[in-house]
Parts: C-alpha cells; sequence; structure tokens
C-alpha cells in the first residue's frame, strides 16, 4: 500500500477510526508480544555449470563464495527481519569476469513511545538486468551479462498516533534514497535511442490529520488533514512536488460497514531541466550513459494542476481477520480509483490486494514497496545465483517487492495498478503467490530531450510463486519462480517475458553443516532480439554459526 498518498491514508486512518477494541491485533490485546531475536550469520561455497540454450550454446564453470546473515526479531516495542548476502563470483574460463554483488532486504520498527511514536525503516540492494526497452527482469543474467545492474532503495521516518481529548492525531513522516548503477553497456532502445537509465532520486512524504471517531461526539466521524509529497530525481534534475489539504467524513451504516468521503484542494507540479546540447544541437551524454543536466537553462513544467479534489466510497470491517475499503473521485483532473482487501482467515494464511493510483518516479515506487512490506518475513533467494527472489516469504503486507519492478526509465509517470499477494504456512509446507499489473503513462516537459515520452505508456503484468517442504528433520525441497511480460508503447521494441524457476534440495550432513543442490532456467523472450535462455546446476556447502 501507498501509505502516503493522500487517499490511502484517509482508508488507513478511518479504519483505525472506526474499528471496535476488539478488533485489535492479538498480540496488542494482550498488553505484550513474545520476545524472539534469531541471528544466522553463514559462509558458502558452490560450483555452478551454466549451460546457454540460445542463442549459443556455449557452457561457463565459476565458483562462488558467499557469506551472509539472516535475522528475526520481534519484541514488545520492536519487530524486524533482514537478509544480507555478500558473493564474490570466481570464472574459471578468461571469457568469465570475477564479480562481486551485495544483495539484502530489511524491514524494521522500533516503538520509540509505546502506541504513540515509532520509528520504521527498510532497505533493499538488489540485481536486475535491464532491456533494450528498458524493461527489468530477475534472473535470467547470464555469466557475464553486460546489462545487469545494482539497486539500492533505504527509506525511514516517524509515524505518530496519539489522543487528544476526543480527537485523534496522527502523523508521519517518510525520507528515502534509491540509486540504480549504471550497466556496464549503455542501454539503447531498438531505434538506437538512449534508454536514459534512472540514476538516483530522494523522495519525501509528509501526512497529518486529527479526527473524531463515530459515536464519540457525533453519530458520524469527522477529520481534517494534509499531505506533501516531494521527490527529486537526479536524471534532468526532474521534480514532484505534491500538496493537499482536505475534510473527510465517515457515516456507519451498520457495525460492520462505513461509507466514507472526502473533499479538499491540491497543487501537483512536475518539472524537469532539459540537457546540455552541443553545437548540432543533439543531447550530451555523460560517460554513465545519461543525459548531461543542463543547469543553466530555467525548468520546464511538465505538468501541473490545481483545484478541487474528492473521494467516495465503502468500508468494511467484519473482524480483526478481515478489512476491506474501495473508493472512486476525481484526482489529478480525471477519474481514480483505489482500494484495498488484506484477508487472514486464520494464523497461518493471508490475502492482500491493493489498488493504487498516484503520480511518482521510481525512487518514489520503490519506497512505497518497501514501506508497504511487513516486518515479519523470510527471504525467498535464488540457489543458484544467490539473488533475491520476487516475492518474500510473509504473513503480513505486500510481500513482493522485486517482482514489479517494471522500466527502469528515469522519467517521471502516473502510476495505475493493482497488486495481490497469498500465503500460507501448512505445517512443514510454505506457499506464495504474487501477481499484478502496472501501467505507467509518461509525463515530460515539451522542447525537452525527454519530451517524445509525454503521454506514453508501459504496461507490466508480473508473477511470482515459491513453495519449501520440510521432507524430514535433515531435509528440504524447495520452489522458486517469477516472470514478467512488458510492453512499451516508447518505440518498436515491442514487448518481451523475463522468467526464471529454480528448484533445490538442501539437507543437513552435520550440525551446523548443510549441502545443496540446485537446477534452474533463466531466460528472456523478446519480439525484437534474439531469445535468451540458460540452464544451470549448482552443488554447495554452507556452514551456519
Amino acid at each position: 500500500m501507498h501509505r502516503f498518498r493522500h487517499s490511502t491514508a484517509l482508508v488507513a486512518t478511518l479504519v483505525a477510526a472506526f474499528a471496535t477494541p476488539v478488533m485489535a491485533r492479538d498480540d496488542e490485546a494482550s498488553g505484550e508480544r513474545q520476545s524472539r531475536v534469531q541471528i544466522t550469520p553463514y559462509i558458502e561455497a558452490a560450483q555452478v555449470v551454466t549451460a546457454e540454450l540460445q542463442p549459443g550454446s556455449d557452457v561457463f564453470t565459476y565458483s562462488r563464495l558467499g557469506a551472509g546473515v539472516d535475522a528475526s526479531i520481534s519484541g514488545r516495542n520492536s519487530a524486524a527481519s533482514v537478509s544480507l548476502r555478500y558473493e564474490r563470483s570466481i570464472g574459471w574460463d578468461d571469457d568469465v569476469a570475477d564479480v562481486d554483488t551485495l544483495t539484502g532486504i530489511a524491514r524494521g520498527s522500533l516503538a520509540l513511545v509505546p502506541r504513540t511514536l515509532t520509528l520504521e525503516a527498510g532497505g533493499m540492494a538488489a540485481r536486475t538486468r535491464v532491456s533494450r526497452n528498458g524493461a527489468t527482469s530477475i534472473g535470467g543474467y547470464g555469466v557475464n551479462s553486460d546489462s545487469t545492474t545494482q539497486i539500492y532503495s533505504v527509506y525511514a521516518g516517524p509515524s505518530l498516533q496519539t489522543q487528544v481529548g476526543d480527537v485523534e492525531v496522527t502523523g508521519a513522516y517518510r525520507i528515502g534514497y534509491a540509486r540504480v548503477d549504471s550497466p556496464d553497456v549503455v542501454t539503447t532502445s531498438s531505434n538506437g535511442d538512449l534508454v536514459d537509465v534512472f540514476d538516483d532520486s530522494v523522495s519525501q512524504a509528509a501526512t497529518v490529520r486529527a479526527g473524531i471517531a463515530p459515536n464519540v461526539v457525533l453519530p458520524v466521524g469527522l477529520g481534517v488533514g494534509a499531505g506533501w509529497n516531494r521527490q527529486d530525481i537526479s536524471n534532468l534534475d526532474q521534480r514532484i512536488d505534491d500538496r493537499h489539504v482536505r475534510a473527510d467524513v465517515t457515516v456507519p451504516v451498520s457495525r460492520d460497514v462505513a461509507l466514507i468521503g472526502g473533499v479538499g484542494y491540491e497543487d501537483v507540479e512536475v518539472s524537469s531541466r532539459d540537457a546540455v546540447r552541443d553545437d548540432s544541437g543533439t543531447p550530451v551524454i555523460g560517460p554513465d550513459g545519461r543525459y548531461v543536466t543542463d543547469d543553466s537553462q530555467p525548468r520546464q513544467i511538465a505538468y501541473e494542476t490545481e483545484g478541487l479534489i474528492w473521494d467516495v466510497g465503502v468500508m468494511w470491517r467484519p473482524s480483526r481477520r478481515t478489512s476491506l475499503s474501495a473508493t472512486i473521485g476525481r484526482r489529478y483532473d480525471s477519474t481514480t480509483f483505489y482500494g484495498s482487501l488484506s484477508y487472514a482467515p486464520n494464523a497461518n494464511s493471508s490475502i492482500n490486494v491493493s489498488v493504487y493510483d498516484n503520480i511518482t518516479g521510481f525512487g518514489g515506487q520503490m519506497s512505497d514497496s518497501l514501506a508497504g512490506l511487513g516486518t515479519d518475513f523470510e527471504a525467498i533467494r535464488n540457489p543458484v545465483t544467490g539473488d533475491l527472489g520476487g516475492c518474500v516469504g510473509s504473513l503480513e503486507g505486500g510481500n513482493c517487492t522485486l517482482a514489479g519492478l517494471g522500466s527502469l526509465r528515469s522519467a517521471t509517470y502516473r502510476r495505475r495498478g493493482v497488486s495481490a499477494s497469498y500465503a500460507r504456512a501448512m505445517g512443514r509446507t510454505q506457499l506464495g503467490l504474487g501477481l499484478g499489473y502496472d501501467r505507467r503513462k509518461y509525463i515530460a516537459a515539451p522542447g525537452t530531450v525527454l519530451a517524445p515520452l509525454d503521454g506514453l505508456k508501459d504496461e507490466n503484468y508480473w508473477i511470482a510463486a515459491y513453495a519449501s517442504r520440510q521432507l524430514d528433520r535433515q531435509s528440504s525441497l524447495n520452489f522458486n519462480a517469477s516472470a514478467s511480460w512488458f510492453e512499451t508503447g516508447l518505440d518498436n521494441a515491442g514487448g518481451s517475458l523475463g522468467y526464471n524457476a529454480t528448484l533445490s534440495y538442501y539437507r543437513t550432513i552435520i550440525a551446523g553443516l548443510s549441502g545443496t543442490a540446485a537446477v534452474g532456467l533463466d531466460g528472456i523472450t523478446r519480439e525484437s532480439l534474439p531469445d535468451y535462455t540458460s540452464a544451470s546446476a549448482l552443488l554447495g556447502l554452507r556452514y551456519s554459526f
């Protein structure tokens, strides 16, 4: 969920206002959370053989040496999950370069003042591949691919919830930073144009609201609030500045159902600068493969709107395990839809659905995804490459951060879509499934180098799944797969399908020492370029301290 957008922030606040005290979480209702600390550092060595099936037929062999830590911490006032790994791949052939990789994902919260002031933070480092149409795909890297790149994202910020008499006051602030390393080879589209790969950005978001719950002072609930969203993107000095104020009302229809609505004023501006141009008017490209920003010229407005915003909807919360909201309104000079579903039929399974609509950049999207991740999860990694999978194993929050990355283009965009995830733990078996659809409509200033992108769209359909089975006390079997279909209207590159799947077997040899055998299939299918497919096999040992 994008909790720092005014619409979904309203829904989250109203859920809390509309809910009765018995709808609190089980651990909160008891006043305590059972403390648990589990930290497992490890070292690992493995041998990998990769056979390129198409377009060539090469066979590569390389060794992997890795060290990492998996940790899970849960206390009365804190919770966190971390998976961090450093790896060095050593090629057995002169054509295979040695590569150092850092990957990891973390999410935590700390109650600075219990039940009042909480500090939240998260971070991720991941490896992905950039295609010629700007799309990303996890897996299918190849042994020595020049199109792979590293993605980094971190965020932190406090949230406040307190009561002043009959008035509930909530607020939150978040600051995030995201960066994408330059691929070794400059990415160009099928017609030879530069794909301006995202460099880095700083995103900030803040919300504040004061409200009275239904049946406290009046039969209906009332609230007023304000929000601010700012993103500064280094590529061509792009900027999103979005501010709003609004009033909202909650009208209970029954114990479980309420009608919700709001009206307000919003001021949105998206701007950028042009690229430096040479004497012939050609944009100058820097050594990192990105356009050089012309700071001597004034900013150009790409999009601006101000005026009335409104939304109306319904909220259903029959129990602490089920919550549904659906809303329609007007924002960004057009109709907007958003909503969410959270359903946990029991303690071992959960379903989460989110429908979203906002203006953002790649860095803001990454911060939103990390903030929507729960604090209790298990990282799902590709056993052959050591990289993060599309989803994490979790029974809370949206748990598929990497599966729906979409494009790495730097331009800002209006993002609409839906994502859904399902997770279940059944004794020795764990299952997870995530899928979604994401559409970006790019925003660019006329007269600038990005102007041809304005109004054009990318579409991304993605799916990710994982399953694990504990066979006995010494062994387990794991499956992990993901696929994404990306189609762009930016040139004649057409669509691309990136996919990967792995099957692995783990067995404890002695206390602390385990062995791994795994096979994997990685690939990408493209309409304008030859397909790429590779198969890999791994044998390895891990020692956990």
